[in-house]
């Protein structure tokens, strides 16, 4: 196991050549459902400095992830290499979201390569407290052959007027009935990241102590 001061250039290369990544988030009580998503799609993921991450999220059908980071903001980004030299990387840290109609959204927004508008719903932003490295040994060699292309031509299809403002009806809360997007205005004022330097206010710095 290797440990890393923060998503170094080199290591954010690596992150952004790989064609997927898993998000994982939980529930504090302690029936509920740990939550486990895929993400795909080039261009949805960002490092904005070592220590901030961040990916594009657009509506699907359920809300886990904002749900779980409302209540208690935990969140696991998970990296693997399919091809080319094995390993696993893991960045641990505090997550919040960013919602589309937040100030904020518009700032972070042209840091992301994906441009397709239609259907976004936040940004997953990540104040990243540990990067961590093991072998990936047992990661079966894997081709890539291309994204898919059925979420961005159903998105699409549906149109602007399908997501706008609707997000509340579409993911109220998650499966163990946490809050996910209130109906506008939200009764949820956003808790910002504080500091005035780098991207948007946010600060780079030194991640705690390893736990």
């Amino acid at each position: 196991m290797k440990l890393f001061d923060g998503v170094q250039p080199k290591l954010a290369r690596w992150m952004l050549r790989q064609p997927m990544f898993l998000v994982a988030t939980a529930p504090l009580a302690a029936d509920g459902h740990v939550n486990v998503s895929p993400k795909g799609m080039a261009g949805t993921f960002a490092v904005f400095d070592p220590y901030h991450v961040g990916y594009l999220d657009y509506f699907g059908s359920g809300a886990e992830t904002i749900a779980h980071l409302r209540e208690n903001g935990r969140i696991t980004l998970m990296f693997t290499a399919f091809s080319g030299r094995p390993a696993v990387v893991r960045v641990y840290g505090q997550g919040r979201v960013v919602p589309v109609d937040d100030p904020e959204f518009a700032e972070l927004r042209d840091r992301f390569a994906k441009k397709r508008t239609v259907g976004q719903r936040s940004i997953i932003l990540v104040d990243v407290e540990r990067v961590q490295e093991s072998c990936g040994y047992a990661v079966p060699l894997m081709d890539f052959v291309a994204d898919r292309e059925v979420h961005d031509l159903h998105q699409l299809k549906k149109g602007t007027r399908e997501y706008e403002g609707r997000g509340h009806l579409k993911n109220p809360a998650s499966i163990d009935g946490l809050p996910a997007i209130d109906p506008p205005p939200s009764a949820h004022p956003r808790v910002g990241i504080s500091g005035t330097s780098g991207p948007v206010g946010l600060t780079a710095r030194r991640p705690p102590a390893s736990r």
